[in-house]
């Protein structure tokens, strides 16, 4: 999608601190971290997000959650981390491109608000 910013770091038409990718999986680190460790994860096909989510076949699904762990893996976070997808206006999603946070580093909050 042309105008999808996530897309474009994707292709790298905008710089990203990359953590991980694969051939249907990109990481990067968020440029506003809510904790010491704030990777996203995105499918490399774009769909606007969970709501989006049957048009994606089950092994790209699969590769985002597998990439989530391999981050958590990757940044040493081996006290726990959290992953949150926000969908939709309502649950404050920024970006229509769906994505995974992955936080950590540090005891985190139970409440998420």
């Amino acid at each position: 999608m042309d105008t999808c910013l996530f897309c474009k770091i994707i292709a790298g038409e905008i710089p990203s601190a990359c953590v991980y990718q694969d051939e249907k999986t990109f990481a990067f680190r968020d440029i506003s971290p809510m904790a010491p460790t704030h990777v996203l994860v995105v499918p490399k096909q774009h769909v606007t997000g969970m709501d989006g989510i049957d048009e994606l076949d089950d092994a790209t699904l699969a590769a985002c959650l597998r990439t989530c762990k391999r981050v958590a893996e990757m940044e040493k976070l081996t006290g726990g981390f959290r992953t949150i997808s926000n969908c939709g206006p309502d649950a404050a999603q920024s970006v229509r491109h769906l994505h995974f946070h992955v936080l950590g580093g540090k005891q985190l909050s139970e409440k998420l608000d």
